[in-house]
């Protein structure tokens, strides 16, 4: 009997020794790599940083990304190279930025059709929620509904009232499938309770130079393409998407004014980093970015592109995507939209 006591005060000595053994080893592994985490995150830039736009360059998105990429620069004191990888309305940029390694030398200047509308439509091979953090929204700004100056309708409620009277008759330039402008434009359809002809584009220039040679009607686009041309006097705008008049374009109307309710949508481009990347480094992106979007050029450079900055903390920036993707999930699903 006491053989067996002896014997059981034993294991458990052992059973004790390699459970310590295994906490020491766990709290050492736990240390190197907090110093290996806080030592990557002080040397933190040593290279050149990409910056992901999903757009190609000349829009709004590639504006936007080039303008913060500069700046960012200029801050960490290392190149910052934009990077377009345009195609499948948005998605393969969003591929590759979600491919890039949890190290912090990469980050999205996401717009909201890739981020959160694609993947509402259409089969996508990433998941924003799994493996993107949002560091601060960026930039954000209403669109514009835009005829030419030959066209015959001269306020909204003139090309509302021809679309109750003939259905179908009137044709609208899109920049393709799950784009603010389509989206905007089913939203007033649905809202005027009205039928119009979709015709989808690769790209919103495309459409603006189709609108400016008369060969479509009508564009709800996002101001940059068409601001110059309602400077030029070769658009004429009809209503702009804002809950109230835009300080950037006083003189246009919202769709209010003209006599339609629940059209307020406004574009949006966020700051996104690969889930993973050590939260000090995080911590800096955001800095510099809020610091960024103080600037005042920056807010200029902003309001000649027709958006304002957005800066937000990381957890604004993520209440307010999830609050988007539900806004126009509910609107997907309303009217069976589906990608290509």
């Amino acid at each position: 009997m006491q053989f067996k006591k002896s014997e059981a005060i034993q294991v458990s000595q052992q059973f004790l020794t390699t459970k310590l053994l295994r906490l020491i080893l766990m709290a050492t592994i736990a240390f190197v790599f907090l110093q290996t985490t806080l030592s990557f995150a002080q040397n933190f830039p040593n290279r050149p940083i990409k910056v992901i736009v999903t757009y190609p360059p000349g829009g709004s998105s590639d504006l936007i990304t080039r303008l913060v990429g500069q700046k960012l620069g200029e801050h960490f004191g290392t190149p910052v190279l934009v990077e377009n990888k345009a195609g499948a309305a948005g998605s393969i940029g969003m591929e590759y930025a979600t491919s890039q390694p949890a190290d912090g030398y990469s980050i999205l200047v996401g717009n909201l059709g890739p981020v959160a509308v694609n993947p509402l439509i259409s089969k996508v091979n990433y998941n924003v929620d799994k493996q993107l953090v949002p560091l601060t929204m960026v930039a954000g700004g209403p669109n514009i509904l835009v005829v030419n100056t030959k066209s015959q309708y001269k306020n909204l409620k003139e090309l509302l009232a021809v679309a109750v009277a003939k259905p179908n008759s009137i044709n609208f330039g899109t920049s393709g499938p799950g784009s603010l402008s389509q989206l905007t434009s089913i939203l007033m359809m649905g809202q005027a309770k009205i039928k119009m002809q979709e015709v989808p584009y690769k790209g919103g220039a495309l459409a603006v130079n189709d609108i400016l040679a008369s060969q479509i009607d009508m564009i709800i686009s996002d101001a940059q393409p068409v601001s110059q041309h309602i400077k030029a006097g070769t658009l004429r705008p009809l209503a702009i998407t804002s809950a109230k008049r835009s300080p950037l374009f006083p003189d246009i109307p919202t769709f209010l004014e003209g006599g339609l309710d629940g059209m307020e949508a406004s574009n949006w481009w966020g700051a996104f980093i690969v889930t993973g990347t050590p939260k000090p480094i995080m911590d800096a992106y955001h800095s510099a970015l809020l610091k960024i979007l103080a600037m005042p050029d920056i807010k200029d450079k902003f309001g000649n592109l027709g958006v304002e900055p957005m800066p937000m903390s990381q957890d604004e920036a993520k209440r307010f995507y999830e609050a988007e993707k539900a806004k126009y999930a509910k609107l997907v699903k309303d009217n069976d939209i589906k990608g290509n």
